[in-house]
């Protein structure tokens, strides 16, 4: 019997899934760089891992090689990247000398988050995902939200942070991910004479992201919580 034909495949169908294995390594290269102390490189690590998660699908979808495995693999990356990741990073950063409460607090948070990302893949499949809001904090800015006291003692040394607090920040941010809080999609419309005024926003938030990167990543958290209410009512303003 001859075997049928070798299936080929164009090799930049594979660039979305090298995108989320990119992603999965600068997740743990930046526990690596926690465990050393580097904690700058760590972040900046964490921060081009949700970069790869938020470009690796729209790419695939581009070049239409969406597939199961990379489903699955995306989904896998979130739970290195922005559950694991960011929970030990904090760990080494302000709770390794309050071993028991910092860990339990990482673990709340690891938990929460794989949860979250849970029921994120069974609303998928079953279609019943609203497009427009998430539903708790996502992933990538749960972890964003969870790092807000590291933002905070770099971009303000005077400030000393202590491990308790930080212990319980991270376990209420992993309660927002997986609460039933509806929050922004960047698939929300919004009016097109909005369009620009947004665009000279995200062009001042890059430039203050390249000058002042710990201030900025502190003040894109604090909006964001802020926006967490305003969705809770645009929600309710479109359901009427």
């Amino acid at each position: 019997m001859q075997p049928g034909p070798r299936r080929e495949i164009p090799l930049i169908h594979l660039l979305p899934n090298a995108m989320t294995l990119g992603a999965i390594c600068a997740g743990v290269s930046a526990i690596r760089m926690a465990y050393s102390g580097d904690f700058e490189r760590s972040v900046a690590l964490l921060i081009l891992a949700a970069l790869l998660d938020g470009l690796d699908g729209r790419i695939a979808r581009i070049l239409k090689s969406e597939s199961l495995m990379g489903a699955e693999l995306d989904s896998l990356a979130d739970v290195v990247n922005f559950g694991v990741a960011p929970a030990v990073v904090l760990y080494f950063w302000a709770m390794d000398g309050d071993q028991t409460l910092g860990w339990i607090a990482a673990l709340v948070y690891v938990v929460c988050c794989t949860l979250r990302l849970a029921r994120f893949n069974v609303g998928a499949k079953e279609g019943t995902l609203d497009k427009r809001f998430f539903t708790g904090v996502p992933a990538p800015a749960g972890a964003m939200l969870a790092l807000a006291p590291l933002f905070l003692a770099q971009a303000a040394p005077q400030i000393t942070i202590h491990p308790t607090p930080v212990a319980i920040w991270i376990a209420i941010v992993g309660c927002l991910m997986i609460s039933r809080l509806p929050t922004l999609s960047l698939k929300l419309r919004v009016p097109a004479r909005h369009a620009r005024p947004l665009l000279l926003v995200v062009a001042g938030g890059a430039a203050a992201l390249a000058a002042y990167p710990w201030a900025a990543l502190l003040g894109a958290d604090i909006l964001y919580m802020l926006s967490i209410p305003f969705a809770s009512f645009a929600r309710r303003r479109i359901a009427h």
